[in-house]
């Protein structure tokens, strides 16, 4: 499905995202990053707040000795970070913790399944490995598309999100 160059493409991608985002949203008020834009995670910082909470569930999943499984589930990551100072702090960490596993892949890494108590579907879950770190990659995508409109309609500059657009590529 996917060989080690993946992930560590989609980690940069991932990284240089995040700087970007905290770029445009530096300076921003409280009150504008945690206004209700009717988004799935509500508002700015709580969609940040729930990547971030995607990103540690799913590295718990694959490197707990880097990156420890995030405490409450699904429904308390909007309020994993109360400030985006906090955020960018926690996610500086996270990025540095996703390169440095995706640094280290093999093949072999990607191969097998990956089992796990899922608490979204209160139970076991056994997966393909490579499906579930494309997942991740995915995940945070996903999000970045409802940030990108959130950040958009609240008058902030959303950054460019293509692939081929960023630097090195």
């Amino acid at each position: 499905m996917i060989g080690p160059a993946y992930p560590r493409q989609m980690a940069r991608y991932n990284a240089w995202q995040n700087r970007q985002i905290h770029a445009a949203l530096d300076g921003a008020s409280l009150d504008d990053l945690r206004q209700g834009h009717g988004a799935f995670f509500g508002s700015i910082l709580g969609t940040l707040s729930h990547i971030l909470w995607g990103d540690r569930i799913w590295m718990s999943r694959f490197a707990s000795d880097l990156v420890g499984a995030p405490e409450g589930g699904i429904e308390g990551s909007p309020g994993l970070c109360p400030t985006l100072a906090v955020w960018s702090a926690e996610r500086f960490v996270t990025d540095a913790a996703i390169a440095r596993w995706a640094d280290k892949l093999h093949a072999l890494d990607l191969t097998g399944d990956l089992t796990w108590h899922s608490g979204a579907l209160g139970r076991e879950v056994s997966k393909p490995k490579a499906l579930c770190v494309v997942h991740m990659f995915n995940h945070q995508t996903h999000h970045r598309g409802q940030l990108h409109a959130m950040m958009t309609r609240a008058g902030f500059d959303a950054p460019v999100s293509d692939l081929f657009a960023m630097p090195g590529t």
